[in-house]
């Protein structure tokens, strides 16, 4: 059995998210499913300016130190959960630009979505990001977790508190992602 690394992205940047503790808990149930070597990875250590990279992504010859790190965060991993909110109906704009800045680094690698706000559970910021996902040539779950009214799931110490079918669709996403991780990581061979 090969390991596979699987990058938890926490994709909200701004002050107050709640994308912190989700992506602790997705991480959490990551470990004790076994079969990925799970890290956590928060966008907003990485401080990446909107798109600032002089020459195609395409090409590599990344100018900015933030570029080179980010690039070399996203070429380590195998597959990846985006920990997602909606903003507007739509993605957060850090993620989307996060995705911009590099090409290769994603390319032939599964990602699985755990989306999360109102009535919605995030799924339309989830569908969004399918296309983006699809035109950096990876390969996004039909499965996913999909956090419904969050605010009554955070408690005061900013704790999350899944339930049952959050447990599970977890872990159907992480069985998919893994036979997709070993599937796709013969590409990149």
């Amino acid at each position: 059995m090969m390991t596979l690394k699987l990058h938890i992205i926490i994709c909200s940047t701004r002050p107050g998210r709640v994308g912190p503790p989700i992506a602790q808990w997705f991480h959490e149930i990551t470990v004790e499913h076994g079969k990925f070597e799970a890290h956590l990875v928060d966008l907003a250590e990485f401080n990446l300016p909107v798109y600032d990279e002089p020459e195609h992504p395409m090409l590599q010859r990344y100018q900015h130190e933030h570029t080179r790190n980010w690039a070399a965060s996203v070429n380590a991993a195998d597959a990846y959960v985006f920990v997602t909110p909606e903003y507007n109906f739509g993605p957060p704009p850090s993620l989307l630009n996060a995705l911009n800045y590099v090409y290769k680094e994603w390319n032939y690698k599964p990602a699985g979505m755990v989306s999360y706000g109102g009535v919605s559970g995030g799924l339309r910021s989830a569908l969004i990001e399918k296309l983006t996902l699809t035109t950096l040539k990876m390969m996004p779950m039909v499965e996913a977790v999909a956090v419904q009214q969050i605010s009554t799931l955070i408690d005061g110490n900013k704790r999350f508190t899944a339930n049952e079918h959050h447990v599970s669709s977890g872990i159907s996403l992480l069985n998919e992602l893994y036979k997709w991780a070993q599937a796709l990581k013969t590409m990149r061979l």
